[in-house]
């Protein structure tokens, strides 16, 4: 690996470092718990998310040969079982993931003592990645909690009124979902709070034979830190919270999902300090559609599973009225512009790249503008400005398959300015020295 890459990683990580501490003093100061007492938690209780450590122990151990994962898989899973059964006799809930947890460290501790050198800094980078998932995961959850106690008013009223320009789709996806019964929603369920494993399979895909110039984490991770900022900016709870069944006498009515109305008057209104305002854009649209994206360069059974989970997870998002659908819209250009910043680094930043960052970040600004100030036209005017919000989706989604995946040669991969021998599918290159 170059020195250059390794700074990079170095000003990632300070960087990285000092976020957390914002948020631990953050989290003080409201005094709710931060990422750090929840990550010292999983050590010693019950794990939150235990498929999601698993999955982070999983990418920790992307650089180890078959033997020697089978022995840390079994380190680790002798530890569950030995709280799995301290769980069962104290009769507490019966939940896994300590094991991945103390797998990582003991994996940790071992590469440091007993590698050096580049060998260190290679194997350490597996364990860091893990790591950054499993402390993503708990600074998300912290940050929801700040979204609550800083943001009392929502602007659902907005968003409702200006989904009228998509038809409302997360009332009929809500009645669709509702009529699948439990078969359908235990599995959009299990997709939807599960999308750290489904990023899991594609990452270990890219890096199971080195380190690739790109790879879905990077995107991931991003795609967490820049977007909850959005949360603060243009607060919204969603449908089945201001106007379905677990508003806890905050909602509006409870309409959602079989009665849909327009307020030609939209305001914002009084919500509670416990419902996280995490719905504009949508995020788990947007990490949904970066899976799907590093699933285009793998085999079919890659790319079966990226169009199937993110099926699922818009399905999920939608049909458990957790999002309107103008949130998905902004969160597959915000996605779409995150993975252009990073995606084939070899071949520089020019207009190609330039283009497609400033008209994303453009694009994500205007339909957010348009939701806050212009609603009342959209739902006045549905069949032109569902026209017009599809088709600024449409757009970036062209350009960016016109830059990044059009076949040499062609109108759209010259327009792109993607030649032959320019660019290479993410994870295809390892990093050399």
């Amino acid at each position: 690996m170059s020195e250059r890459h390794k700074q990079l990683i170095l000003i990632g990580s300070i960087a990285a470092f000092a976020f957390l501490v914002a948020i631990e003093l953050e989290a003080f100061r409201l005094h709710i718990g931060g990422p750090t007492a929840a990550l010292g938690h999983d050590l010693v209780f019950g794990p939150k998310r235990g498929r999601v450590l698993w999955a982070a122990a999983a990418l920790s151990m992307v650089g180890l040969k078959r033997r020697q994962v089978l022995t840390w898989v079994a380190f680790g899973a002798t530890i569950d079982v030995v709280f799995f059964l301290g769980r069962l006799v104290a009769g507490t809930r019966l939940t896994f993931g300590n094991g991945a947890l103390y797998l990582m460290a003991a994996l940790a501790i071992r590469t440091w003592v007993a590698t050096e050198g580049e060998e260190r800094f290679e194997a350490l980078r597996g364990v860091t990645l893990g790591f950054l998932l499993i402390m993503a995961s708990k600074i998300g959850d912290t940050w929801l909690l700040i979204t609550a106690h800083t943001r009392p008013r929502v602007l659902d009223q907005y968003v409702q009124t200006a989904d009228h320009a998509l038809g409302n789709p997360s009332w009929w996806m809500g009645q669709l979902v509702e009529a699948g019964g439990p078969p359908v929603h235990w599995l959009l369920s299990t997709v939807y709070i599960d999308l750290p494993v489904g990023a899991l399979v594609v990452a270990v895909y890219q890096l199971r034979k080195g380190w690739p110039s790109h790879h879905l984490i990077r995107t991931f991770l991003l795609i967490g830190l820049v977007g909850p900022l959005f949360y603060l900016l243009f607060p919204v709870v969603g449908p089945v919270y201001a106007f379905g069944h677990l508003g806890n006498g905050f909602e509006l009515a409870n309409l959602w999902p079989h009665i849909s109305r327009v307020d030609m008057a939209p305001g914002s209104f009084t919500f509670d300090t416990l419902t996280p305002r995490n719905c504009m854009p949508s995020l788990h649209t947007a990490w949904v559609v970066a899976i799907f994206v590093h699933s285009r360069s793998g085999p079919r059974w890659l790319r079966v599973f990226g169009a199937t989970w993110m099926t699922c997870t818009l399905m999920a998002t939608l049909g458990f009225g957790y999002h309107y659908g103008v949130d998905l819209l902004a969160g597959v250009v915000f996605s779409l512009t995150i993975e252009a910043a990073l995606r084939d680094p070899e071949r520089g930043w020019g207009w190609f790249r330039w283009r497609l960052v400033l008209g994303g970040s453009t694009a994500v600004g205007g339909l957010l503008f348009s939701y806050r100030y212009l609603s009342v036209q959209l739902a006045t005017d549905p069949e032109l400005s569902g026209v017009l919000l599809v088709g600024v989706m449409a757009a970036m989604i062209t350009a960016f398959y016109a830059t990044f995946f059009a076949k040499p040669g062609t109108a759209l991969a010259e327009w792109g300015q993607r030649e032959p021998g320019t660019a290479r599918p993410a994870g295809a290159t390892p990093l050399g020295a």
